[in-house]
């Protein structure tokens, strides 16, 4: 609509300007003129306030926008926080684990005592055979376990073990000690008649939690023992790592 009272206007100054040529007359001008400065006072008017309207809706977006960013801005120092104090918590709470850990380790106390049977003699066997020392003295922190024959660390630490064994008999007698599944040492003796004949061997072992010792007869050897204790297997936990 404004368009097309603006292009009337225009033509109407042109009119104005022919008539001009025409008569040489000063009022068709005048005339003229009054009607282009109404026509530009009424476009200003229309549109001006359109253009500040704008403007003030632009500004307010702005703000808004501002106030949002702000916001989300608190949000995430407000969750920065929260995630430093978990895991302030986390690291706080491990420290007091491991200081409860280290505390139970330290605390520790390993140490057993054991004799192998009242039954005379043990073997020959055709293979090799755990020897389980069925006779328990003294068991602190219940590591050997005396139905498997197995000395079972329960923390990891330097430990001394000791057996002694006995022969009665002609012939051999010997001892293995493994470390889980390696054999780490072999004590073999000849016996030449049947008189009591022993040997005593020990070893010191850094073990981890887990790791289990035990002492087995070799295929054909023979040992002996009876209500004396004459074949014993002891150990102890000499310091935690």
């Amino acid at each position: 609509m404004r368009v097309a009272f603006g292009l009337l206007v225009l033509l109407l100054g042109l009119c104005g300007s022919g008539a001009q040529g025409e008569s040489g007359g000063l009022g068709e001008e005048g005339e003229s003129s009054e009607l282009q400065e109404e026509w530009t006072q009424q476009t200003t008017n229309t549109t001006s306030p359109d253009i500040w309207v704008e403007m003030k809706e632009l500004r307010d977006m702005v703000v808004k926008l501002k106030v949002y960013v702000q916001m989300l801005q608190n949000d995430t120092s407000e969750m920065a926080g929260r995630l430093t104090s978990n895991e302030r918590e986390l690291l706080d709470s491990k420290k007091r684990i491991d200081k409860l850990e280290n505390l139970n380790t330290a605390n520790t106390k390993v140490a057993f005592y054991t004799a192998l049977t009242d039954a005379g003699y043990v073997g020959p066997f055709t293979t090799d055979t755990t020897l389980k020392f069925s006779k328990v003295f003294t068991n602190i922190g219940i590591a050997y376990n005396a139905d498997t024959g197995f000395f079972k660390a329960p923390v990891k630490g330097v430990y001394y073990f000791q057996f002694t064994v006995c022969g009665h008999h002609t012939g051999l007698m010997g001892v293995y000690v493994y470390k889980n599944n390696q054999k780490i040492m072999f004590n073999v003796e000849w016996k030449e008649d049947q008189l009591y004949k022993y040997f005593t061997n020990s070893v010191i072992l850094e073990l981890m939690a887990g790791d289990e010792i035990h002492l087995a007869l070799p295929a054909t050897h023979v040992l002996y023992d009876d209500g004396s204790n004459q074949s014993t297997f002891s150990g102890a936990l000499l310091f935690p790592l």
